[in-house]
């Protein structure tokens, strides 16, 4: 999957332009890997499709800072100008399209250093291994 297949994953599912998928996409992106520790943010850029891996590359990892979900979606609104809804929709679109994207070990490791809310976006669909 490249980036502008993975920008209108994310529009297909939120019903977002695909300017507004890609501004939101780069916004979560960001805002994850904020939560990872950087050998988890290192296996993330390596999964990413080209242009996406530029948007994680850099950010500093904090795995400490554990905000939840209401938080992030805070952070992601203020970058995007989007409403909460769209934000909340957008994460679990992230997140699901993220989860097509990445290797299946790579995935595993971004969400186990999530808060449980964010898994809670996306396991009731989680196809069985």
């Amino acid at each position: 999957m490249d980036k502008r297949e993975f920008f209108g994953s994310v529009a297909e599912q939120t019903g977002l332009s695909r300017e507004e998928a890609a501004d939101l996409t780069r916004a979560t992106l960001q805002t994850l890997a904020q939560r990872l520790s950087g050998g988890t943010v290192r296996d993330l850029v390596m999964g990413l499709p080209d242009g996406l891996a530029d948007e994680v590359r850099g950010v500093k990892a904090r795995p400490s800072w554990r905000v939840g979900l209401q938080e992030a979606e805070t952070q992601v609104c203020e970058h995007t100008g989007l409403r909460r809804d769209e934000v909340h929709a957008g994460l679990r679109a992230v997140l699901v399209t993220l989860r097509a994207t990445v290797p299946e070990d790579t995935y595993d490791k971004v969400v186990g250093q999530l808060p449980a809310p964010f898994r809670d976006l996306v396991t009731e669909d989680r196809p069985p291994r």
